[in-house]
């Protein structure tokens, strides 16, 4: 294949760049003790992408001979040249980066078990649910399986082969008592095998979480509302850098206008906090080693002790800001053009003791786990979901509470920010970050005490 794609590009007087991407997506859902899905899927093709006066053309096709992408290459070049006379603001260059050259095999040994094994496992895993307390009413166990394969090939010089093994698993659990219902769940996902995203959280790990999570929810109190100083926990310190933080500073929705537009060089955090996307991660779910425009992926240093250092780039926008991209333009198949796409987004751990934390707080909450719902926008105003709480009176943990929203605006949230946590982890949940194409990427943190807005009864 490597070679096919050097020979067509070649073809050209323009620049241009084909990618071919061959996913195998296995899907596995139970629920309720029923098989509901076991589909194995792959879709396979190339997307091409011409540069020409000043335009961009892009065509994507599942023909992979010569003479389909040779059609390819000159619909791409013809739609870039028509686009070319309707742009007002032509492109100008596009930075280099980091060109990839060579084999890039994300998984060291590919040993998975057969599907069947899979599918008995998941039988087991809800089993272990049903069989966890007769209130339990509801049990669900799914699985996503993504081998992908890449060949990236451009007129930069890139010739670059990437194999990539992604996948991930989720428990859910209801259970119900005197009419009220609850809900618990459990995730887990890796860059990796089966066993390799299992020892980040076993099947019976898994279980339990999600269970225990549901049942304590139906004895707890309805969180109180209002302004707070509360420890957030890694999964929402996570969440916070990713989807309140992270989308601001990628540099498309810098340049249509975002919250930090112009604001590098400024202090938008406390000192204590640093965060940084970083696709080298071994393991980590957005472990990106190689973008899909063929840059190496480095670490960006966002936010260095409090200060905006740097946007995500592609090669575009790199250019535009005068700068390198680090491997953050991404695209969910071959039918898709790259965008700007975070890959790992993390806070970095601090030197404070946790119950320390908990010890300076008067009146306030310690919050774990993402639930339900969540909305951020490009003004860094927020509303998450939390899974639970914990009272914290006088330095000490209370009772658990539920029910419970946080808001606000997050770099208001990081400048309030006055303890991290030296404890630190990788969430590796499952699902997808949502930009008009899905994509799989990781977040995490330390603990961080910080001011909130809780919605709740009031």
């Amino acid at each position: 294949m490597l070679n096919l794609l050097k020979e067509m590009i070649n073809r050209s007087a323009e620049w241009v760049e084909i990618r071919y991407h061959k996913r195998i997506h296995t899907t596995i859902s139970i629920k309720n003790g029923d098989l509901e899905k076991s589909n194995i899927n792959t879709l396979a093709g190339a997307g091409v992408r011409v540069l020409a006066d000043g335009s961009w053309g892009f065509v994507s096709t599942s023909d992979l001979s010569k003479e389909g992408l040779s059609s390819a290459i000159a619909e791409a070049t013809a739609a870039a040249k028509i686009g070319a006379k309707f742009r007002k603001n032509k492109i100008a260059g596009i930075a280099s980066g980091k060109i990839a050259q060579g084999r890039f095999d994300y998984v060291s040994e590919r040993r998975e078990p057969e599907l069947k094994e899979k599918i008995n496992t998941l039988f087991e895993m809800d089993q272990k649910v049903k069989g966890y307390s007769d209130l339990v009413i509801t049990s669900s166990i799914m699985y996503d399986h993504f081998d992908n394969t890449k060949v990236i090939v451009n007129s930069d010089g890139c010739e670059v082969e990437i194999l990539d093994l992604k996948q991930d698993i989720g428990v859910n659990c209801v259970v119900k008592k005197d009419g009220k219902m609850e809900v618990g769940g459990a995730s887990t996902a890796a860059t990796g095998t089966w066993d390799d995203m299992f020892k980040k959280c076993s099947p019976d790990e898994l279980v339990n979480k999600a269970c225990q999570t549901a049942e304590e929810k139906l004895a707890a109190d309805y969180v109180k509302g209002g302004q707070y100083t509360v420890i957030l926990d890694p999964e929402l310190v996570g969440l916070l850098a990713h989807e309140a933080i992270g989308h601001t500073v990628e540099a498309d929705f810098v340049l249509s206008g975002s919250v930090v537009k112009d604001k590098i060089g400024e202090r938008i955090g406390s000192e204590l906090v640093t965060l940084i996307d970083d696709g080298n991660i071994t393991g980590a779910t957005g472990m990106v080693l190689v973008d899909d425009e063929g840059t190496l992926a480095e670490p960006s240093i966002v936010i260095d002790k409090g200060i905006l250092t740097e946007y995500l780039h592609n090669r575009e926008s790199a250019h535009l800001f005068n700068t390198q991209p680090k491997g953050n333009a991404r695209a969910y198949n071959y039918r898709d053009e790259p965008i700007i796409r975070m890959t790992n987004t993390c806070i970095m751990a601090g030197s404070d003791d946790l119950d320390e934390m908990i010890a300076g707080i008067d009146d306030g909450y310690l919050l774990e786990g993402f639930f339900g719902m969540g909305q951020a926008d490009s003004t860094g105003e927020f509303m998450f979901g939390v899974s639970k709480g914990y009272q914290i009176k006088d330095g000490k943990l209370g009772q658990m509470v539920k029910g419970i929203t946080i808001s606000g605006q997050a770099f208001d949230v990081l400048k309030s920010v006055d303890a991290v946590s030296k404890d630190y982890r990788l969430n590796s949940t499952r699902g997808f970050c949502g930009k008009g194409q899905p994509a799989k990427t990781d977040d995490g943190g330390p603990y961080i005490r910080c001011q909130v807005t809780i919605g709740g009864q009031q």
